[in-house]
């Protein structure tokens, strides 16, 4: 039997870092072998992305950077009651470099089956030429922003966090929030010789993680993880 048929509030969402839009080719073959409902992306040129992919439709993109994000959702599953990117606080990789203070994209879904409404954004941290306290507060502001978008309701939020080491200090600044970070299953970075490790993650609120898959390398550094959660409110 069909996982999805056999658990209707269950839902699988990929979110994968492109590596400036070089894993492009790749979205279409995600969405159709791993069944998702929703499609997270960092590092894309929004210039060149599809209105679908599969059976998921376009949400939104940023439009201000060079490489951005974008969202794409099942419309036979969720109606989209909304979207809203988001600045954050810059590195000064962002003031230096090309400008990429568009860090959030949040994405206001309703299940079509439950009636009931759900929060997921697209996030991507600052790079590590900026501090583990920068990329907190970002992670803390975007969560912040993403409440005061739809409060009361369930949220997750995926993507590139940036974070490969000491992940104990960022979980228990989420949790302060009432938020859970998740790790994937395996690292999901393969860039540097000499950095490796889990940059990939999900933090939600008032939803069941099952589990974050590590799947497996494309053309990007980044792995994309498959983020399957249950209990959704019905």
């Amino acid at each position: 039997m069909d996982e999805q048929a056999s658990n209707p509030n269950g839902m699988r969402v990929v979110s994968y870092n492109l590596r400036e839009h070089k894993a492009k080719g790749e979205i279409q073959a995600l969405v159709r072998d791993h069944q998702v409902d929703v499609l997270c992306l960092q590092e894309a040129d929004t210039n060149d992305i599809p209105e679908q992919v599969g059976d998921l439709t376009l949400a939104a993109s940023t439009r201000n950077n060079r490489l951005g994000l974008a969202a794409y959702y099942r419309p036979d599953r969720f109606e989209l009651l909304g979207t809203k990117v988001y600045a954050l606080k810059k590195s000064m990789h962002d003031r230096v470099m090309s400008p990429a203070h568009e860090r959030l994209l949040a994405m206001h879904l309703m299940d079509r089956a439950t009636q009931k409404d759900l929060l997921i954004g697209s996030f991507h941290a600052a790079p590590l030429t900026a501090t583990n306290g920068l990329r907190k507060k970002q992670v803390e502001s975007a969560h912040q922003l993403m409440r005061a978008l739809a409060p009361g309701i369930p949220m997750l939020m995926v993507g590139d966090f940036n974070y490969p080491w000491f992940h104990g200090g960022l979980r228990k600044r989420v949790a302060r929030d009432g938020f859970v970070l998740t790790r994937s299953s395996t690292p999901t970075y393969l860039g540097y010789k000499y950095v490796k490790g889990h940059f990939d993650f999900a933090t939600s609120i008032d939803l069941e993680i099952e589990d974050v898959v590590t799947l497996p390398a494309g053309l990007s550094d980044h792995r994309p993880i498959l983020v399957r959660a249950q209990g959704l409110p019905a």
